[in-house]
């Protein structure tokens, strides 16, 4: 695929990856990915904004093969899926500079031979002037990395973000149109990798939100023509009150947790609680971080393993307190033979959830009918803790 226009002077290049189905061997991608670079035109300079995955710089030289002189290669973040090609990019365009920061250089130093001469260090709310256009940094630490930043194109009002605002779809369409499509993958995208930095997000929503961008340029994923579409979702998902919404990761090894899990869906149900059962052993990891972008509460469902929860809930365990997510009530149900500190276990899994701990229901072996009404006593404690107050 060729470049794109985006307006006028700016372009988008990249790689559409179709076929990935797993981004640092642990994010599952069920709609692949592509990796976004830009360039921007001036009267007098041209700069190439990001780079692609290495396995797919080919794609980016063959975008790349009218343009003859390139003066600046802007560095957002060093992550490879960004950087990787810099290296071939470098050796093409013999003299153009590497715009970075001071945190990003040695970041890049640790990846790839890049020469401190061949570097422009800018600081944050610097600029660059290409001719009758300029891009000013703005420093975005821990959206992902530390050293992350966005950079703005003032004249034509468009935000390039890198991961910033990102999804992991492939598409081969240019713009966001497909709103509920791209809704959902953004939202399973920051829930993957944006939801642990809520805190710094929130501040940088802040500092962007005077520049008022009338088109976002993200990393991975569509370009954003209406601006205020991802960031008013972004304003939701990240200082929005949770949903009314219970998630339950579950793992049942002779049915009895399953039953109970069953049960307790059915008691939600009837107090028109939504609620989402995950299943561990089978369960896309990425759509248990995107519901928990919104849940109120989280039910964790175990059996007892050697007096402990079963490992594949464990794990869920560790995956919800390495989110953060914006969950307010916790609670443990499940079965067990003889005994067991389930509950202690994964509460102590949990240190980073600002939780309140709701009363857990354990039953030995098969649930009667003492557990269901345990059961309906937790939906309606669930139901009061997720009424206004």
């Amino acid at each position: 695929m060729d470049m794109r226009t985006i307006c006028d002077d700016v372009f988008w290049l990249g790689a559409i990856d179709w076929e990935r189905q797993l981004f640092d061997a642990l994010v599952p991608l069920p709609e692949g990915t592509s990796y976004n670079a830009y360039l921007v035109r001036g009267n007098t300079k041209t700069a190439l904004l990001d780079t692609v995955e290495p396995d797919m710089v080919d794609v980016l030289l063959n975008q790349l093969r009218d343009v003859e002189r390139i003066d600046y290669v802007v560095v957002h973040h060093a992550e490879q899926d960004h950087s990787g090609s810099l290296p071939v990019i470098l050796e093409k365009y013999p003299d153009a500079k590497v715009v970075t920061s001071a945190k990003c250089l040695p970041l890049l130093r640790d990846l790839y031979p890049v020469d401190p001469a061949r570097c422009v260090l800018v600081k944050d709310g610097d600029t660059l002037d290409l001719g009758g256009r300029t891009l000013e940094f703005i420093f975005t630490p821990w959206v992902h990395w530390p050293e992350t930043m966005v950079s703005y194109l003032r004249e034509d009002g468009v935000l390039f973000t890198c991961d910033f605002f990102g999804s992991h779809l492939a598409t081969s369409d240019l713009f966001a149109h497909d709103r509920p499509r791209v809704y959902d993958a953004a939202r399973r995208y920051y829930a993957q990798i944006m939801m642990p930095f809520r805190s710094h997000i929130t501040k940088h929503l802040e500092r962007l939100a005077p520049l008022k961008a009338r088109v976002i340029c993200p990393s991975h994923g569509p370009v954003f023509d209406d601006a205020a579409f991802i960031m008013d979702a972004y304003r939701d998902w990240v200082i929005g009150e949770p949903k009314k919404q219970v998630v339950i990761p579950y793992v049942s090894m002779h049915h009895s947790t399953k039953q109970m899990v069953d049960m307790l869906v059915a008691e939600l149900a009837q107090r028109n609680i939504p609620v989402q059962p995950f299943e561990m052993t089978v369960t896309d990891i990425g759509r248990l971080a995107a519901a928990l972008v919104d849940a109120s509460t989280v039910v964790m469902a175990t059996p007892t393993v050697l007096n402990g929860a079963h490992p594949n809930v464990a794990y869920a365990a560790f995956l919800v307190n390495l989110l953060k997510p914006k969950t307010k009530y916790l609670s443990v149900i499940g079965s067990l033979g003889w005994g067991g500190k389930v509950v202690e276990q994964l509460a102590a899994m949990l240190p980073n959830l600002n939780v309140e701990m709701l009363s857990p229901v354990l039953v030995k072996g098969v649930p009667g009918p003492e557990a269901r009404t345990a059961l309906a006593a937790l939906a309606q404690t669930i139901a009061d803790k997720h009424q206004p107050v």
